[in-house]
């Protein structure tokens, strides 16, 4: 019997010509990562000044940089937004990729301006983990899982470059960090500091070599949104006006949601 006798029923295809479905983009990863776009794009168009935009004020040193600045974060604002709905998802994915790494991008003048100061490095690992947050988002609306895993596996080692520059970031600057433990949180600040510089440490080695690779990201999200709530959020109440303190909260947010976007993918 050939082919052409072939009957299917009808409103079906045979599963070889099946199309291909995306990955559900699926958790509150999303939400998270979402949210904190729009929020830290709209506080940088409220206030341009270097508390808020920190060291993306570099940007402003360029031909007509406070307007391309204002488009990169009004695109942010918009990719936030886009990523919440499944038809504009993969879109969204792309327009933040984009904005992610030009972010990145503009922290390499200090690294050569200042090679010696980690804080710069640490700038670039931060946009970059959010740039991560984006891959990962992409890899989730890929159609064809080859490449889905080959994305999902880019966005899983990029976090965890970044994880390796936070446990730097915390060493170098472990008075800073202390600092900002809350202290009636006991046993007492320099503790947490250096614990959460060991389970930075500890997250980082298992995400590059993937050995509870899923695990190590949940908890980092957790650690990290704890950052937000209990450093950031007191702070804010206390100093609603301070426009560093909003920066940080936002940030600090966005890592959340790029660490919980990668965590959530199928495969890497």
């Amino acid at each position: 019997m050939g082919d052409k006798d072939i009957r299917y029923p009808r409103n079906t295809v045979p599963q070889a010509h099946a199309f291909p479905q995306p990955q559900e983009v699926r958790g509150y990863g999303r939400i998270v990562f979402g949210a904190s776009a729009v929020l830290f794009g709209v506080i940088a168009l409220m206030w341009y000044d270097s508390d808020t935009w920190q060291t993306l004020s570099q940007i402003w040193s360029l031909p007509f940089g406070a307007i391309i600045g204002g488009c990169l974060m009004a695109a942010q604002i918009a990719g936030g937004i886009g990523m919440q709905l499944p038809r504009t998802a993969r879109l969204a994915s792309i327009v933040l990729g984009v904005v992610y790494l030009l972010f990145s991008l503009a922290c390499i003048p200090g690294i050569i301006a200042e090679p010696a100061i980690y804080e710069h490095y640490g700038s670039f690992f931060e946009q970059f983990s959010c740039l991560s947050g984006t891959i990962a988002l992409y890899a989730a609306t890929e159609a064809n899982e080859a490449r889905a895993s080959a994305f999902g596996r880019v966005a899983r080692l990029g976090f965890g470059l970044c994880a390796i520059s936070f446990t730097l970031s915390q060493m170098i600057y472990l008075r800073v960090t202390a600092d900002l433990v809350p202290k009636w949180i006991p046993p007492h600040q320099r503790f947490w500091a250096i614990l959460t510089t060991v389970a930075f440490a500890l997250a980082a080695i298992a995400i590059l070599i993937n050995r509870q690779a899923r695990l190590a990201l949940r908890l980092m999200t957790v650690m990290l949104a704890l950052f937000g709530v209990l450093v950031w959020t007191p702070r804010l109440i206390a100093h609603p006006e301070s426009h560093l303190s909003w920066s940080e909260f936002g940030l600090t947010f966005l890592i959340t949601g790029a660490a919980w976007m990668v965590a959530d993918l199928r495969s890497f």
